[in-house]
């Protein structure tokens, strides 16, 4: 594992004629290609509030960032009463959607990071704890879904870190594990992607801890959307 925080901080070049190091890139989205881990806080925040359960800090939901909202919402709570963890799902849920106007914007830098992998001729995907309907809301809203040939939510496969989701698009692509890479910032991205021998990249800007990525052995840490096109293209 290296660290190449030396790389250039700008913004990402065009394309090289330098051949990309994956056919398959596949991303995490919250807090590696949308920046909305502060959202996701404070309607978890909410949730609890409504159902008078304790309210939990950043680090706490930080925690769980990347699990599948259900089985997230009962670590976080450290409950097993189904009915309950129901309640605090459609709350947060709620929050989501109505309550929490939380600005989530891309990255700055990833539509071009997409953009110049697509043209390298490089296949793209997403792996994500989300459900489809908020991914897709994602893509509307980022007018983004166009990148992306394929991808699994939560409400299509086991939940991370198993790595169920990637083992569905490998196969729905046809192409060996060997020749893709996912780029997530939790240990559950990387933990997904070791299980099945796939190279992983962790970024450091998201809700995980730098430390605990190395631990799961990526092939780099990336600091910036900037360094990652820097590392897929040499560019």
């Amino acid at each position: 594992m290296s660290d190449i925080s030396t790389a250039p901080q700008t913004q990402p070049s065009p394309v090289s004629s330098i051949p990309p190091r994956y056919k398959l890139v596949i991303f995490d989205w919250d807090g590696t290609v949308m920046d909305s881990a502060d959202k996701i806080v404070n309607c978890m925040q909410i949730a609890a509030k409504q159902c008078s359960m304790p309210i939990p800090s950043r680090d706490e939901v930080g925690h769980i960032i990347g699990i599948s909202l259900k089985p997230a919402i009962k670590q976080l709570f450290g409950i097993d009463d189904d009915a309950l963890a129901e309640q605090l799902v459609l709350a947060y849920k709620e929050a989501f959607v109505a309550k929490d106007t939380t600005p989530c914007p891309l990255f700055d830098g990833a539509e071009a990071l997409f953009n110049a992998l697509k043209e390298s001729g490089c296949i793209l995907a997403v792996a994500t704890g989300k459900a489809r309907r908020g991914l897709d809301r994602a893509w509307k809203q980022t007018d983004t879904g166009s990148f992306f040939s394929a991808s699994r939510t939560a409400d299509e496969a086991e939940s991370k870190p198993s790595p169920d989701m990637l083992l569905q698009l490998i196969d729905e692509l046809a192409i060996p594990a060997s020749d893709a890479v996912m780029i997530g910032d939790t240990t559950y991205d990387m933990q997904m992607a070791k299980s099945i021998g796939m190279d992983r990249i962790g970024v450091s800007y998201g809700v995980h801890a730098q430390v605990h990525l190395e631990a799961l052995q990526p092939k780099v840490i990336v600091h910036s959307i900037a360094e990652l096109q820097h590392y897929l293209l040499g560019k």
